[in-house]
This record gives structure tokens, sequence and C-alpha cells, in this order.
């Protein structure tokens, strides 16, 4: 099926959205883009994106724009919340021949995200307040009172997503996973590119390097939000670089995101002419940093599908009977390593240093794979 006479509205302009803009280039449909933020990010922490993320970056001819600007990742490692190391992963042998694990600042891959839509226009500052199919299309009434009808609407507006509340009637909305998450940056302090995390039971702190002067800094906590004390129990019960990491966040407070870590499970993604890609459909546990990876893929598979159908209703059902299995064992392994990190320490540590590194190859085995 060609694009041509076909209009598409994309709701949301970050990793999702941008790249299903990328993505849908060639179909030859016309594409609008709406985000509720009034402009782009300038602002944030940092992303780190597995060998097939930047696998799909490359399919988009967006690599070079994105590891230009990123640190690569050679190494994780792992080690309980004393400091004692339970494994290490060679990422770089483990994602060869996938692509490159690299981190770098959300705003960076951003910039280059928007740079790869060209001139597609965005209106910023939008977002719909309501949908109604008519037919084969769908009128789209906006926050500004304006009405627009669209032969296929597509919600890449994340975990809290609008369309999904819209168009699911509103009985599908994230569920929290007991988890309460802290960001912020920090100096870089280590010139070894090795991301690195502690583990406390059903706790993390991890930090990766993002540039050549920053630290990109993750805490997640129990279910409460901003507990007063949280930063006080993290310092007595991690060793170091935690003190000084806290400390930059001391100094200056203006680069702390918080939030609750939530997850998005469905029935079906799509419900007539809307379709739900990234997080809006299927977020996860941040613990396999899979979120831009499955956004990315999403748009590939999504433009691969429009191409090759007979029809819209064709091709998103192929575009999710393709993608379900991915994506569900992505939840799975989430799951899986989250229960993990709630056994108790003792018992945790024995089994990681024995089983650590063959957990984790299983873990991203089938991504290996082309989506």
């Amino acid at each position: 099926m060609r694009g041509e006479g076909i209009r598409v509205l994309i709701v949301g302009g970050g990793v999702a959205g941008l790249a299903t803009v990328a993505a849908l280039e060639k179909w030859g449909a016309t594409v609008d883009v709406v985000e509720r933020s009034t402009g782009p990010a300038d602002s944030g922490t940092g992303i780190y994106l597995t060998g097939n993320a930047t696998r799909m970056l490359g399919e988009l001819g967006l690599r070079e724009a994105v590891t230009d600007v990123a640190v690569e990742i050679t190494r994780q490692r792992s080690a309980n919340q004393r400091g004692r190391r339970l494994f290490d992963i060679d990422v770089a042998a483990l994602w060869q021949g996938v692509g490159p694990c690299v981190s770098l600042p959300r705003a960076r891959l951003h910039e280059a995200l928007l740079a790869g839509v060209g001139d597609v226009p965005i209106r910023w500052g939008r977002q719909p307040v309501a949908l109604v199919q008519e037919g084969d299309r769908v009128a789209v009434e906006f926050d500004d009172s304006s009405t627009e009808r669209y032969d296929l609407v597509i919600g890449a507006d994340g975990v809290n997503s609008t369309i999904r509340r819209l168009a699911f009637d509103g009985r599908a909305a994230a569920r929290p996973l007991g988890q309460y998450a802290y960001r912020w940056l920090a100096p870089r302090i280590d010139a070894e590119p090795v991301w690195s995390v502690q583990l406390g039971r059903g706790k993390q702190f991890l930090t990766i390097p993002i540039s050549a002067e920053q630290t990109y800094c993750y805490y997640n906590d129990g279910p409460v939000a901003d507990r007063p004390g949280w930063r006080d129990e993290l310092r007595a019960s991690f060793t170091e670089p935690v003190a000084t990491m806290l400390d930059a966040l001391d100094a200056d407070p203006s680069t702390l995101h918080a939030g609750p870590n939530q997850e998005v499970v469905l029935g079906s993604w799509s419900r007539g002419s809307v379709l739900l890609v990234g997080d809006a459909a299927h977020a996860t546990s941040p613990n396999m940093a899979q979120g831009a990876a499955m956004a990315l893929e999403d748009a590939l598979v999504l433009a691969e599908s429009l191409a090759a159908a007979e029809s819209l209703a064709g091709a998103l059902r192929g575009y999710e009977e393709r993608r379900r299995a991915r994506t569900d064992w992505v939840l799975s392994q989430t799951h899986r390593r989250d229960k993990a990190t709630g056994l108790p320490p003792v018992l945790r540590d024995a089994v990681l240093r024995r089983l650590g590194e063959k957990m984790f190859r299983s873990n991203y085995g089938p991504l290996f794979a082309q989506p």
C-alpha cells in the first residue's frame, strides 16, 4: 500500500514520535505532528541505548548523528551496595554485529531526531482532547478548539498517553511498579566508559557517563514519592561513588527529575484507526534500558507493515502480530530482573556471582535478531 492521499497524525514529539516520522518519510503520506510540550527538550538527564537501538538508528540514517555526541559504553559492572563486584559484562562483545551501546544526554538525542525529520512541521504546545471514529477516519479535536480528520492517528505520547486515555475510554492506565525513581546529573569522575550499578534489596543505584564532563545518576527507591530522607538513606546504605554523586546533586538540585516507574500492558494496541506505539503501548520497568529501543523498532516495523499491507486495517494487524512476541519478552524479563533484585542480598549475591553473566546474556538473547 502506498501512502499517497493518506493523512497521518502523530501525537508526541519524543523518541517514539520522531522515529515514526523518520520511518514513514518514504511512504508518501501527509504527516502532522503535535506535541504537548511548548518546544524542543533542552534539559533532562541521560539515556542509555543498547545495540538493538543503535541498529535501528542506523536504519533511519541517524546513527552517526547520535554516536558522534555519545559515549560508547564497553562494559557493564554489577556490584552489591557495599561495592563488592558481582559480575561484569563486555557489552561491546555482547552486541557485536548488532550495534554499539552508547549513552548521551536526552537533549542531544532529541536534537539528532529533530534534525532527522527535516522540515516536517511540529505543532508545539498542542494536544488532542477528543477522538471520534467516523467510518475509516478519525475526527480529532485539539485543545485550541480546532478539529481535523485523519486516516491514521498514532499515539506516541509516552507512558501517560493522552491518546491511550481517549481511545481506550480511560480503562488502560499505566500501572505502578512500586518503584519511585530519582534521576540527576553529576560531574564525570571516571574516565572508563562503564555502566555501573550497585544493588540493594529492591533498590538500585546506577551511574553512566554521558559525555566527557557528565555522569547520569539513577536511583530507584520504594513506592513512596519524594521521601524527605531518601538522600540520607542512600548515602548511608551505599558505597562510593554515591556520596560524591549526591554532593553534586546538593550543589545543583535543578538537574533532579523524579517520578514513579510504571508499565503499560494492553490486550490490543489499536482501536479503529488509532494506534499506540512505544511507551504508550508497552512501557516497562527501565531495568533493561529497552524503552527507546522498542520505540525505534516499532517505528521501522510499522513503516514496513504499512508499505506491505493492502489496507490500513491489515497493516495495523500485521504490525501488532510482528511486535507482540518481542515486547512481551522484554516485559517478562524486566519482571524477572526486578524480582531478582528483591531477593535477600546474601542469596541474590550468590546467584549473581555464579550465574549473573549467563542470566544477562539470556535476557537479551532474542533482541540480537532483527525485529
